[in-house]
Formats: C-alpha cells, sequence, structure tokens
C-alpha cells in the first residue's frame, strides 16, 4: 500500500504561495501591457477614442440602420452629427469663456480687496502688489510661451491628428461592428472563441453602459445649471452648461472644475450673493446626481467604489494627462466586467453552469 508523502508546507502556506504567484503574473502583464501602451500611445490612444465613441454613438447607428440605411451611410451620418455636437460644444464653451475672463480676473481682485478691508488680512497695497506680480508672472508665463510657439503648433497637429484618426476608426467600427464575433472567434485560441467572445460582450457592454449613463446625466446636470444661471441672469449660462456637460466625463475632478468656473463667472458679474446662489445650485445639482441620477440611471453598469475611481482617474493622469483621465474610468470598468464574467464563468458549481455554447451571440451593434 502506497503512502502519500508529507507536505513541507501546510494547506494555508501553499494556497497563499500560489495566489502570490498569481498576482505576480497577473501584475507582470499588466505592466507590460501599460508599458506597451505608453510607447504606442500615438496608436493607442485613437483606438481607445473610437472605441468610446462606437460604445457612446451605438444606439444612434442601430437606430439609422433599422430606417433601412446602409451600413456605411448611417456609420457616417452618426460621425457627422459627432462632429457637430462636438464643434458646437466646444465653440460655445471656449467663446462664453473668453468672454468672461477679464470679468473673472476683476472680480478676483476685488474679493481679495473685500477681504483686505473686512479681515486685516493685508493692506490694499498689499492686494495692489499682488495683482501686479501676477500679471508680471503672466508676461514672462506669456513670453515663454510665445518662444515656444513651434511646440505649440506640434501639439496643436498631434492633437487634430489624433482626433481625425479616432473619427475614422470610429466610422470603421460603426460600419463593421457585425462582424465583431467573428474577428473574437478567429483571434482567440482554439477553444476559446466563446469565453474570448462572453469577455469581450461583457466588457463593450460596460463601457457603453457607462458612457450613456454619464451623457444623460451630463445632459440633465446641465440643462438644470443652465436654467439655474438664466434664472440668476450669469452671463455665458450656455457656455458654462456646456462646460457641465464636457466636465461630466471626468468624475469628480470634471464637476468640481465646471462648478468652479461657473460660481467664479457669477462672482465676476453679479457679486458675492449671486455667487453664493450658484454655488448652492451647483451642490443641489451634485446631489441630485449623486443620491438619485446615478443610481437610478446606471444601476446596471459596472459599479465602482469612489476610491476606485479616484485611483483610475490618479493612474491614469500619471500614465497619459489629461486623455488619461479621460480614459481610465470607462478602462477600469471593462477590466471589472471582465474580471466578472470570469468569475462567473469559473467559481460557479460546475452543475449549475452551462455550456459553452449558451454564451450570447448577438452582434454587438
Amino acid at each position: 500500500m502506497e503512502t502519500s508523502r508529507p507536505h513541507l508546507l501546510p494547506e494555508a502556506a501553499r494556497r497563499t504561495a500560489a495566489w502570490c504567484v498569481v498576482v505576480l503574473l497577473v501584475s507582470g502583464v499588466v505592466a507590460v501591457a501599460v508599458w506597451l501602451c505608453i510607447i504606442f500611445k500615438t496608436a493607442v490612444t485613437p483606438v481607445l477614442l473610437a472605441l468610446l465613441g462606437t460604445a457612446l454613438l451605438g444606439p444612434v447607428h442601430r437606430w439609422l440602420i433599422r430606417m433601412k440605411l446602409r451600413r456605411s451611410i448611417a456609420a457616417a451620418l452618426t460621425c457627422v452629427a459627432l462632429v457637430a455636437v462636438v464643434g458646437g460644444a466646444g465653440y460655445v464653451v471656449v467663446t462664453a469663456l473668453l468672454d468672461t475672463g477679464d470679468q473673472i480676473v476683476a472680480s478676483l481682485k476685488q474679493a481679495g480687496q473685500w477681504v483686505a478691508d473686512h479681515f486685516g488680512v493685508a493692506g490694499g497695497d498689499g492686494v495692489t502688489n499682488l495683482a501686479d506680480n501676477a500679471k508680471q508672472l503672466l508676461a514672462k508665463f506669456g513670453a515663454g510661451a510665445a518662444s515656444g510657439v513651434l511646440e505649440g503648433l506640434s501639439l496643436i497637429g498631434s492633437l487634430l491628428a489624433t482626433s481625425v484618426l479616432a473619427l475614422l476608426l470610429t466610422f470603421f467600427f460603426l460600419k463593421d461592428s457585425d462582424r465583431a464575433v467573428g474577428l473574437a472567434h478567429t483571434l482567440a485560441p482554439r477553444g476559446a472563441g466563446d469565453v474570448v467572445e462572453a469577455m469581450a460582450r461583457r466588457a463593450f457592454e460596460a463601457v457603453e453602459g457607462f458612457m450613456r449613463g454619464t451623457t444623460f446625466i451630463a445632459f440633465i446636470d446641465a440643462v438644470c445649471i443652465t436654467v439655474g444661471l438664466l434664472i440668476l441672469r450669469v452671463p455665458g449660462a450656455l457656455g458654462l452648461g456646456a462646460l457641465v456637460f464636457i466636465g461630466a466625463y471626468i468624475p469628480y475632478l470634471g464637476a468640481f472644475v465646471s462648478g468652479a468656473v461657473a460660481v467664479l463667472v457669477a462672482l465676476a458679474d453679479r457679486g458675492f450673493g449671486t455667487a453664493l446662489w450658484t454655488l448652492g445650485i451647483v451642490l443641489a445639482v451634485q446631489q441630485l446626481e449623486g443620491h438619485i441620477l446615478q443610481p437610478v440611471i446606471q444601476s446596471r453598469t459596472v459599479q465602482m467604489h469612489p476610491a476606485m475611481i479616484m485611483i483610475a482617474l490618479t493612474a491614469g493622469a500619471s500614465v497619459a494627462g489629461l486623455v488619461g483621465m479621460l480614459l481610465s474610468v470607462p478602462v477600469a470598468a471593462a477590466a471589472f466586467a471582465v474580471v466578472g464574467e470570469l468569475r462567473d464563468r469559473y467559481s460557479a458549481d460546475p452543475g449549475d453552469a452551462g455550456p459553452a455554447s449558451d454564451a450570447p451571440s448577438a452582434p454587438v451593434s
């Protein structure tokens, strides 16, 4: 009778060691993937932006197809609509900020003088000197910026090229989205096509749900804040509402920046009382978003703890700046969705698990 040899380590230690090996392997793969994305960011960034655009515009494209339009024509019309909306919103935001920029600076100077007069923080001369120093600093910054015109033009050209490439990729992703399932089975290893398809579908659904929910919530926030600013007769209310809409795609930070700009514009033109009312409107809309809109609208999408969102934003900003902050939360949502799909497939009771062919096989779009 053969006797089993005793293990050198207890069961708990062996399980811990196995999990450590798995964590190290996954961390290594993720680190290499991030490194490759940084090296090839010129190509990766347009692809990720195009995937976000595809997830956002998918319902419009499907509606046009149901109207008996060809897939290529529907994709072209969807991209044209995207350019019109984004371009119009950007124009309104920039125009409003340029028109009220001087008022904001003047109002901040008056606010500093008011604080100095009422609290004795500094004399009037101190406030004036502070403003003069700020002007000198801006002059030096402007001179430095003027000396780097070529670098600025290069940056603008890179942004334009990235935007055009992302738009073209969005067109092709929309046009050929019906072939996504076949591509997943073609690229997957033998026998893993259904698993790869399920993971890709789950990730895309998470990104699509995030983009749809964020867009709808951003629209409601922008409408509420715009109406409040119009009632308070704050100048540039439409532009500030558009800024709120765009900033909503960067969770927490975007809402803070857009709300701060709205309060500053109200302070510049209408005084402290209107600025306080504007702050109250912004805070009320944020509470409406956090306690009602997000739980109701995004209840079926991947939910992440606010701490995880902040970590994702910080990591995205450290890797790719503003673009990284824009892409970090959708990428994290897709990663959580893939992990959830793998957990559902491999941690369930084998007797309850259905065959691999039971995975959904309908096209993504």
